[in-house]
């Protein structure tokens, strides 16, 4: 499978292979974290005795234009535990790289079906104004649209941004470790900023950062997830590795998300790799294995959609992580 980036590392490169040939066949668990504990990871632990495959990590408290003089305590808590989190996800990578394999003679591949898979989130403070959390349009008047024009402070403010968080992705390249990287995530709504001008607003900055990353920043580790279902938005295949949605249903049903597969598929394209990036109820394990719908990996959200009984029940988490289906640490 040919990777967006066409300098792609060959972890990277491999990374998706492996993404591509388990999709349908099995799912990979997924979990999303926000804190240096990653308190998530002790509850499905201790629950079930495995750990997800899929790590996911929060960046959010990396975002350079944090207004800590107009925020809630809320977002100053958020923040505050969000900190630490990028060291505690390459501790993380490095303790589970997958093995290393010779069976070409040539050079070494990586097994990805050993160790684990890492991810992360963005909920990127405004990069000018704003208060409190000011991911949320309510909180910021910051016009993300104005990033498109040269010479404009939202576009300065947006490459400022950009340049300090590619300075962490560095540190993983430099240890060859990939990346599923989402930025822009539910650019299919209006309540972030990058979704408030519109679908087609937010594609274009995904394309800006894409160029920007694997042009001048020579970041070639991430494997570009894209996570919208809107068809006039795609950025199209040459940007996009992973096409994915975020579903929260309004209540517990039994599913293997195969409505949200067909309109994600039909939107965006039907050759590449497709995940639930998020979902607050964990997918049917045993429904999937019947319908074999090919989602690569789900990731559930992080807090009370995970820890407790208020989303998922114990009784699902066991059966989603004991399932032969399942691929877990």
């Amino acid at each position: 499978m040919i990777t967006a980036d066409a300098k792609a590392t060959q972890e990277a490169k491999e990374l998706l292979e492996y993404l591509k040939n388990t999709a349908g066949q099995q799912i990979i668990t997924g979990q999303h974290t926000q804190t240096i504990p990653c308190e998530e990871i002790a509850y499905i632990r201790q629950t079930t005795g495995k750990e997800p495959k899929l790590r996911g990590f929060e960046l959010l408290g990396y975002s350079p234009n944090i207004n800590y003089a107009d925020a809630s305590p809320e977002c100053l808590t958020e923040v505050e535990e969000n900190k630490g989190t990028a060291e505690t996800a390459l501790q993380w990578a490095r303790a589970n790289r997958p093995d290393k394999v010779n069976d070409t003679g040539t050079e070494n591949s990586t097994d990805y079906t050993t160790g684990g898979i890492l991810t992360f989130s963005f909920h990127w403070f405004s990069p000018l104004g704003g208060r409190d959390k000011s991911f949320y349009t309510e909180h910021t008047d910051f016009d993300a649209a104005k990033i498109l024009q040269e010479g404009t402070p939202e576009r300065a403010a947006f490459y400022h941004d950009m340049d300090a968080i590619a300075g962490i992705l560095q540190q993983f390249q430099q240890e060859h470790i990939p990346i599923l990287w989402r930025p822009f995530h539910e650019s299919y709504g209006t309540w972030f900023w990058w979704g408030a001008k519109g679908a087609k607003v937010a594609r274009d900055l995904y394309r800006l950062m894409f160029d920007y990353y694997t042009g001048e920043k020579n970041l070639h580790n991430l494997l570009w997830v894209w996570n919208s279902d809107i068809e006039e938005a795609y950025p199209g295949d040459e940007y996009v590795d992973v096409v994915s949605m975020d579903v929260y249903l309004p209540e517990y049903q039994s599913t293997d998300y195969a409505d949200a597969y067909e309109k994600l598929v039909a939107a965006t394209s039907r050759d590449k790799v497709a995940a639930l990036a998020e979902v607050g109820y964990l997918p049917d394990v045993d429904l999937l294995q019947k319908s074999r719908i090919p989602w690569a990996y789900y990731m559930t959200w992080s807090k009370e959609f995970c820890i407790g009984e208020k989303y998922n029940s114990v009784e699902n988490l066991n059966k989603m992580y004991d399932s032969e289906y399942a691929v877990t640490l």
